[in-house]
């Protein structure tokens, strides 16, 4: 049987393709982004595109690239002002000067959905997962599963809008 592994494994396998259509040799700087720039910077940009210059000679070393980076138009020129200290940040990250410059395009920055926060389970719903995690054995997991069947009941009567009693366990 195969170990569990963390979902991060699984991010270049599957945007591999799609992030090296861009110049990124991996999605690395895509997803480390905020840690590379700082989160104050990297909630007014995103890398767009790495472009790589062509090699004259085959055997020679890369010449650093051109990092791409969409940047909303009020915060170009600040931006525009940081640019060494990005570039030396990449290239501290990456540890190797890959990146020489930064052209900044002007646009919508994509910034991800704030994550909605999970219900608090009222003393009812624990009480209906503390009676559904009766019949288990081993204290540990009984409270890990108390602990998980009032936060899913919880966010199910959210979800239902917080009308009606929480739902009964099912006797197997």
């Amino acid at each position: 049987m195969k170990r569990a592994a963390p979902l991060a494994e699984f991010l270049d396998a599957c945007l591999g393709p799609t992030v090296a259509k861009q110049g990124f040799s991996g999605s690395d700087i895509i997803v480390s982004w905020p840690e590379i720039v700082g989160e104050r910077l990297a909630a007014y940009s995103q890398p767009i595109k790495v472009e790589w210059p062509r090699r004259v000679i085959p055997d020679a070393p890369a010449e650093p690239s051109t990092l791409i980076v969409r940047t909303e138009s009020a915060f170009a020129l600040e931006l525009q002002h940081l640019a060494p200290v990005i570039i030396e940040r990449v290239n501290a990250f990456y540890g190797w000067r890959c990146v020489g410059r930064i052209v900044l395009k002007q646009g919508p920055v994509i910034r991800p959905a704030a994550p909605v926060p999970l219900p608090e389970p009222s003393p009812a719903d624990r009480a209906v997962a503390t009676e559904a995690a009766t019949g288990v054995s081993d204290d540990a997991l009984r409270s890990a599963l108390e602990r998980l069947g009032s936060a899913v009941i919880a966010a199910e009567r959210r979800d239902r809008g917080g009308t009606g009693s929480p739902p009964v366990p099912h006797s197997s």
